[in-house]
């Protein structure tokens, strides 16, 4: 994750965790609203530049196997050339394509391991990208869920006491009592 989104997350853990309580309730909370939402989105627009690095991992990667092939076709063309070059002569003739063949199939060779190598170090790539992705938006959905929760929860008991309060204000005032003589 990225630590734009990590120093979002905590700025709405501090902000949770340093709200005014409310009366009769130490485990609840007051938030404004336009704070939280605002750093919510923060966080949501944060996390496309993971999915950007993602993918610039996965161009990479292909970008690797490219170079591979260049340089494996680069080799056996040099390989072929220089084959041509020994055929001018009767008695290297033999030599020059035992070295040929040679040189092609170290080249295949090379070529395919540089494209397995390539492969394999993409399908890790993929893996960590994929595994890191989804921990990241698996930690800010349950972030953002149980900051859900605590809101609605928060702003139920706000209305409740506040009903509470309406209820008192509401009474009218009791007379006094006059002493009987």
């Amino acid at each position: 994750m990225s630590s734009i989104a990590v120093e979002l997350l905590d700025k709405l853990y501090d902000m949770v965790q340093d709200a005014f309580s409310l009366p009769f309730g130490a485990d609840r909370c007051v938030l404004d609203r336009d704070k939280v939402l605002a750093l919510l989105d923060e966080i949501r627009h944060t996390l496309p530049e993971d999915i950007k690095q993602a993918q610039t991992i996965v161009e990479s990667r292909n970008e690797v196997l490219t170079s591979a092939r260049k340089e494996a076709d680069a080799t056996k063309r040099q390989a072929e050339e220089h084959a041509r070059k020994m055929v001018s002569q009767e008695e290297i003739l033999g030599a020059a394509r035992a070295k040929a063949n040679h040189m092609v199939a170290d080249a295949e060779r090379k070529s395919r391991d540089m494209v397995t190598e390539a492969e394999q170090r993409t399908r890790e790539l993929r893996k960590i990208a994929s595994d890191y992705l989804d921990d990241a938006l698996k930690k800010t959905e349950e972030l953002i869920s149980s900051s859900l929760g605590n809101i609605k929860q928060a702003r139920s008991e706000f209305k409740t006491a506040m009903s509470k309060v309406k209820k008192q204000e509401s009474k009218p005032p009791s007379p006094p009592k006059t002493p009987n003589p």
